[in-house]
């Protein structure tokens, strides 16, 4: 410490004394208009000086020669050597380049793939959080989208449900909803549109950058972009070399180890690999324990000026254990991180839930520099889905719990197991438990390509295709017997014994799912897989000028389903569940354009309006997917869905200061919501109450409107500051037909209409505000912080009460949970050792310890996460 305060001490004694004085203009590189207030610091100092209203600036400088840096909000940063001569150095005109918070220097492939709002000038609303603050703030023991919760009408919820569970909402629409793309692929389910954070656990150690789209977007693909686009931006094989060592702790026994390294561009190749391991005692709750790997390989080819490529290879293997939302009255029996799901089984933690994946992705771009004026960029893709999550094999009402803590004891359910089986066989009528695995399995294949030619300096124009394969297979297998020999079991299966045994168990594994799995004898309750083709064309055209830019987007795709089962499973309308379905054909398109305007230097206003008409997720098509080939039609048919968007904004740049205001209209009609599990209720009189079921709407509109903002201060070179907020009115519109049907036989169990005008969505708060802030506080130590206020935080809307309410002449509105805020800091030190760096960095989120609900859904409540830590040290070579 005493040669750290001397070295301080030393740099800001010589920087009094000036050796020269260094001159110079910064200027935008595309338009050479000046920068007002840019940064310009000389490099390794706190000596700095901010260019005036001409961009000119004047730095006394402490030594003869060396670097100095310009930073300017929404340009990269750029270093530029002087030497003083005679007392002097003339720089002339510095040109930086303006890049959306520097995401060219990331892109370095897919230009023409991946959708970056700088790509097209009309503005839209967007936020950019880069590689810096991802690696910072959200590695480890926190979930990817924690690196965006700091980005106006984001929420981020569920982090107490295990390693990889939480779920994230733009604009009050959940994941199913908002696109998620990687390297201009999208990545989202093609079955149901779900993003599972657990299967991308290494996202956070290759992202370069995520650029968040809200609303319509600049993708020019037939996406699910209803509430927004979020664009994660990979790595590459790197063009420089260089690489580092990382080490991870943090709560509950977390650690994490991660390797990688960067050839470098050698000739006309390149590559760069990342390995990581990461294991953690629990999440939050009891029993949640989580492992995993992360691994990264990119080879990159340059043959010439002309073409490029690079192949890309990642995977993020996993299992973690699960803890579900229950009731108040269960947390407040058993306390904040009770875990219904977990005990102890022969002296070690178990849990009935256990999720495990590996879903590996590899992709092959080329860039085609086929003239000045005209690019080709295409991308061959896919990804091979292997893994699936555990659960109990009979009925649930066969749990045996401890008195004292309310974990389940697996020692007693052996006992049990074993003392009603037959001939060590159990079964369902037997009142036996055991632990099987639903299998959910998937090859994805696809690819893009697009097409961008420059007609004038004013006009340019792109086309491509988009086109995607998919099939999925999902079954049961038996993953721990809990003391049986076997477990005889028929359902769904009309050619089998009704004494058949499934004797065979696999393991819960990331790395077994790829080899070993049940053949088709000893599946059980359903087998079946999905077919979806996808086959899509787009384009743009955009024209600008120096104040004024206009676009048009459009895209067509027609996608077809159809399933195959292998299990006889349970009739629907006279159709069972084997062989292959009838294929269905929906036809899809959008069609969105926009206006910008700049009436000043550094003022811009813009508009954006646009209209989908989506196809339905396959899993919606059928009327029992798990069991029937049966297709809903007639009056029950699932048509698409119709979205239509309005936004408008208003963008300043001025110098240090930046700030965007943007309104949003979304009318979301003829959408289909599943209203989620229900557990059964066995103390309840009501017959419909006693059993396992789940609810579905069909027909519903949901109005989304609001307004927000985000701005940034950079007072120094040492210390900016952000603000941001949203403020959202969500709820739902007009008169819904819903069902409710048994869990295990599908049979309807009621069914009428709702009335849901006026009802707010829930799951996601509808009005957040924000504040963060960088401080370097001396040489290479440096503070940072992000507040959150969270408030109109609404539950899970269920069928039945909105019924009662409407009953009573009374408009049903979900529960409304207690608003709350979290305070999360990070603090950085870096220094040099030798020719290389270290990195040291401490992270603290919910600072103090605030105890809130963070969502309602139809099993119960989540608690959020209370006050957790991570620390690491990483060595830059």
């Amino acid at each position: 410490m005493r040669k750290l305060l001397l070295l301080v001490f030393l740099i800001g004694g010589f920087s009094a004394f000036s050796q020269g004085k260094v001159t110079g203009t910064v200027i935008d590189s595309e338009t050479n208009n000046p920068l007002a207030g840019a940064n310009v610091v000389e490099t390794g100092t706190t000596n700095g000086a901010i260019a005036d209203f001409d961009g000119n600036f004047i730095l006394e400088t402490s030594a003869n020669s060396g670097t100095i840096t310009i930073s300017y909000i929404g340009y990269t940063v750029e270093k530029v050597s002087f030497k003083v001569v005679n007392g002097n150095a003339s720089l002339g005109n510095i040109k930086v380049t303006s890049d959306s918070d520097a995401l060219d220097e990331v892109v370095i492939v897919g230009r023409g793939i991946i959708d970056l709002a700088r790509d097209r000038q009309t503005p839209i609303a967007v936020s950019t959080i880069t590689s810096a603050e991802i690696q910072a703030k959200a590695v480890g023991n926190v979930e990817f989208p924690e690196a965006i919760k700091s980005t106006p009408s984001v929420y981020v919820a569920n982090q107490a449900g295990g390693f990889g569970d939480s779920q994230m909402f733009l604009r009050g629409f959940d994941q199913t909803n908002t696109a998620f793309l990687l390297n201009g692929q999208p990545i989202n389910g093609m079955e149901d549109g779900r993003m599972y954070w657990s299967n991308w656990s290494g996202m956070s150690d290759v992202a370069n950058a995520i650029q968040v789209q809200r609303g319509l977007g600049s993708s020019k693909l037939a996406i699910s972009s209803v509430g927004g686009t979020v664009n994660i931006i990979s790595r590459a094989a790197g063009r420089k070399e260089g690489g580092f060592a990382r080490f991870m702790t943090g709560n509950d026994s977390y650690l994490k180890g991660t390797i990688s390294y960067d050839s470098g561009l050698q000739g006309k190749w390149a590559y760069s690999f990342l390995l990581d391991h990461w294991q953690g005692h629990k999440k939050y709750a009891e029993g949640t324990a989580g492992q995993g790997q992360n691994y990264f390989i990119g080879i990159g080819f340059v043959p010439n000026d002309k073409h490029s490529f690079n192949l890309l290879l990642t995977g993020a293997p996993q299992w973690h254990d699960q803890n579900f939302s229950k009731s108040l009255e269960k947390y407040e029996e058993y306390g904040r991180r009770y875990n219904d799901n977990s005990g102890f089984y022969n002296g070690e933690r178990f849990t009935l839930r256990r999720n495990y994946y590996h879903k590996p992705i590899a992709n092959l771009n080329w860039d085609w520099n086929i003239s000045e004026k005209t690019n080709l960029s295409s991308v061959l893709y896919a990804s091979w889905g292997r893994g699936g999550g555990t659960g109990p094999a009979g009925s649930s009402r066969n749990i045996i719990r401890n008195d004292d803590n309310g974990e389940v004891n697996f020692d007693a359910i052996e006992a049990s197991n074993i003392a009603g089986a037959e001939n060590g066989i159990g079964s369902y009528s037997r009142g036996s438990l055991a632990r099987r695995m639903s299998v959910n399995n998937h090859n994805w294949y696809g690819f893009l390509t697009n097409l961008e030619s420059a007609v004038s300096d004013n006009f340019t124009v792109n086309v491509g295709i988009d086109t995607r394969f998919y099939k999925g297979n999902h079954w049961y297998q038996m993953n721990n017997l809990l003391g049986l020999q076997g477990y005889a079991e028929n359902q769904n299966y009309a050619d089998r014994d009704p004494d058949y045994v499934i004797s065979e168990t696999f393991e819960a594994s990331p790395w077994a799912s790829l080899f070993n799995s049940a053949d088709e004898g000893q599946r059980f309750n359903y087998d079946y897989s999905e077919f979806i083709n996808y086959f899509g064309g787009f384009g743009q055209a955009e024209y600008k000028n120096d104040n004024f830019s206009a676009f048009v987007q459009g895209a067509v795709s027609t996608q077809s389903y159809q399933r195959e089962g292998r299990a006889s499973g349970r009739e629907t309308e006279g159709v069972d569940g084997l062989g292959k379905s009838a294929k269905i054909n929906k036809i899809g398109y959008n069609l969105k354009g926009g206006l910008g305007y700049t009436f000043l230097e550094n003022s811009t206003v813009f508009a954006n309006a646009g209209y989908y008409s989506r196809q339905p997720f396959l899993d919606n098509i059928f009327s029992d997917i798990r069991n029937s080939n049966y297709i809903l039609e007639g009056e029950n048919e699932i048509d698409n869905e119709e979205i239509l968007g309005v936004e408008a904004g208003y963008r300043l740049r001025a110098g240090s200061f930046s700030l965007d205001l943007n309104g949003y209209y979304t009318k979301w009609g003829n959408r289909f919501l599943s209203g989620g599990f229900i557990r059964a209720n066995p103390d309840s009189s009501d017959p419909i109450e006693q059993v396992d079921r789940y609810q579905r709407f069909t027909g519903i509109t949901q109005l989304h409107t609001g307004f927000e903002f985000e701005a940034k201060y950079r007072y120094s070179s040492d210390f900016m500051i952000r603000a941001f907020g949203s403020i959202g009115n969500w709820k739902y519109d007009g008169t819904t037909p819903f069902q409710t049907r048994a869990d295990q036989t599908n049979e309807l169990l009621e069914e009428g209409k709702i009335d849901l005008t006026g009802t707010k969505v829930g799951n996601a708060a509808q009005t957040s505000f924000g504040f963060g802030f960088n401080y370097n506080v001396v040489g290479g130590l440096s503070l940072d912080g992000a507040y959150n206020i969270y408030t109109d935080l609404y539950g899970f809307v269920d069928a039945e009460d909105v019924t009662e309410s409407a009953l009573n002449n009374e408009v049903y509105q979900a529960e409304r949970l207690s608003p709350y805020s979290l305070l999360d800091l990070g603090i950085t030190y870096k220094f040099d050792f030798g020719k290389n760096a270290f990195t040291i960095r401490g992270n603290v989120y919910n600072v103090t310890n605030e105890i809130y609900l963070g969502q309602k859904d139809s099993y119960g409540y989540y608690y959020g996460v209370e006050r957790t830590w991570n620390a690491s040290v990483r060595y830059n070579f």
